[in-house]
């Protein structure tokens, strides 16, 4: 009986340790931003769940999109926007949970501008990716035109040379650096808050993974929930000394201003998330943002049925409330 129950245990082991690790790329590098997916890291949870998980850093070269089709990522930190597109191109990508319940796209000014009109006589920097997702938008609502646009390059040196220039930016990254800059807070107009509905810092697999491993899809997506609720509710430390583990040019500072957005402008704890838990999102979101992106022709209604495009499978039921 001995010698059987070692056999057994034995292969117990070998079977956890050939299991392929669940590979979870994100959008940049490793900032406060992912601190909910390192937090799970940190505090075991993962392993708790029963997954080998490896957490993989993006950047400006890397194309996750393209990183999950070749078999590299199980999923990655999507964006509804992007997620929906690339179904024109028959790429099968789902969204199974929305960690953000806000975009925390923003455009920063001058602290002299008090209203987002009040931009139509300045000159605003856009970056490509973002004239075909949210510009399009701000041009209907605000009447901004393409003419008082110029290219933004991801560097904040002109908008600190000219008092005329507003630009893009991200909640966390860009208002911060200016504020270092100029010792004055700018002016942060969040997208979200005026109309924009698209989820961000979305986790999406392919179709073949939630075909092929589907309890480690919904074991992943609980066991991050309940590491972003430890992450923004309790001690961060655990996932912060991962994240500059992976990220050295990452600073306290940072960490603890893109933890605070987090808190203040309830991006992941806030909206639906307050009721129906972290991670949720819904139909009428989704068709919300599908709509948009029909309506300012930025997607093919008939290449796209925005019903294949997520599933709500995988948090409906999760109730990781706050």
């Amino acid at each position: 009986m001995a010698a059987r129950a070692l056999v057994l245990a034995s292969a117990a082991v070998s079977t956890a340790a050939s299991a392929a690790p669940f590979v979870y790329l994100t959008n940049w590098y490793a900032q406060a931003e992912h601190g909910g997916f390192y937090q799970a890291q940190a505090q075991g949870l993962y392993k708790q769940a029963g997954l080998e998980v490896a957490i993989r850093m993006g950047g400006p070269q890397i194309n996750i999109m393209q990183q999950m089709l070749a078999g590299k990522a199980d999923c990655i930190m999507g964006y509804d926007v992007e997620t929906m597109k690339v179904w024109e191109q028959g790429i099968e990508a789902v969204t199974v949970a929305a960690v953000f319940q806000k975009d925390p796209a923003v455009l920063v000014a001058h602290p002299d501008v008090k209203r987002m009109e009040d931009l139509k006589s300045r000159t605003l920097l856009i970056g490509a990716a973002s004239r075909v997702s949210f510009w399009p938008w701000l041009k209907a609502r605000y009447g901004f035109t393409d003419e008082q646009t110029r290219p933004y390059a991801y560097n904040i040196q002109p908008f600190l040379a000219d008092k005329n220039i507003a630009q893009q930016g991200y909640l966390a990254s860009e208002p911060y650096s200016i504020e270092k800059a100029t010792g004055k807070a700018p002016k942060v107009f969040v997208l979200a808050d005026h109309g924009w509905p698209p989820y961000a810092t979305t986790v999406v697999c392919s179709r073949k993974t939630l075909q092929q491993r589907p309890k480690e899809v919904a074991a992943f997506v609980k066991a991050s929930m309940l590491g972003w609720k430890s992450y923004l509710q309790g001690d961060p430390t655990p996932a912060h000394t991962l994240i500059k583990k992976d990220n050295p040019n990452m600073t306290d500072d940072l960490l603890a201003y893109g933890i605070g957005k987090l808190k203040s402008e309830g991006v992941v704890l806030g909206g639906d998330a307050a009721t129906q838990g972290i991670g949720t999102l819904t139909d009428a979101r989704m068709k919300a943002t599908f709509d948009l992106l029909v309506r300012h022709k930025l997607i093919d209604p008939a290449k796209v049925d925005v019903r294949k495009t997520y599933t709500t499978e995988f948090v409906k039921n999760l109730k990781v409330l706050p």
